[in-house]
């Protein structure tokens, strides 16, 4: 009688593995997101280039994740929309020198994670006023920079002596800062329940 379990142990069983999938996936979610912009960030600090793994990273896991956490085709496909659009306009400025291409398919992946949708303005504006707070303390550490280097402070040579801003680092804050508002995030957090 050992051996034999009845079909109600069963399904407490495949309910069991079913929660903890939905919790792995779930924590995929909370994590792969804010590890990859986190990762982008300091490698724009400290080597001015943003790892193209990074993005796609980003891009693979949302479309690997996405279905399984709840989101419907079409706003899969809205996700997808939201992206496109901040790549022709991403693309734009880097082919006018604006912007680096580093940072142009950064935040195109990280929009991906946000849609179509509020969370995608909301995300695209911490990242522009964090952006521009951070090119003001940049230039103005800049404009310090022999007196930075004589006394010998710490300042990584991205931050004191390049030509370009490190903008990978307002893409991560403005990401960590938006993410809780995200359709991916908040259905990932339903699951939960």
């Amino acid at each position: 009688m050992v051996g034999n379990i009845g079909p109600r142990a069963n399904a407490v069983g495949l309910f069991a593995i079913l929660k903890s999938v939905t919790r792995m996936i779930a924590a995929a979610v909370f994590v792969i997101f804010p590890l990859c912009l986190a990762v982008a960030a300091f490698s724009d600090l400290f080597t001015m280039t943003i790892p193209n793994r990074t993005s796609i990273i980003l891009i693979l896991a949302f479309l690997a994740l996405a279905p399984f956490v709840g989101l419907p085709l079409p706003e899969i496909g809205a996700h997808l929309g939201g992206a496109l659009a901040v790549f022709f306009v991403c693309f734009a400025l880097f082919a006018t020198n604006t912007m680096g291409g580093g940072d142009a398919k950064l935040l195109t992946a990280a929009s991906l994670w946000f849609g179509f949708n509020q969370s995608l303005v909301e995300f695209l504006a911490y990242v522009g006023i964090i952006g521009g707070a951070a090119t003001l303390v940049i230039l103005i550490i800049r404009a310090q920079a022999n007196t930075i280097l004589a006394i010998g402070l710490p300042i990584p040579s991205s931050i004191l002596l390049a030509k370009k801003i490190p903008y990978g680092i307002a893409i991560a804050i403005g990401g960590f800062m938006a993410f809780p508002s995200s359709p991916l995030f908040m259905a990932a957090l339903q699951s939960l329940k």
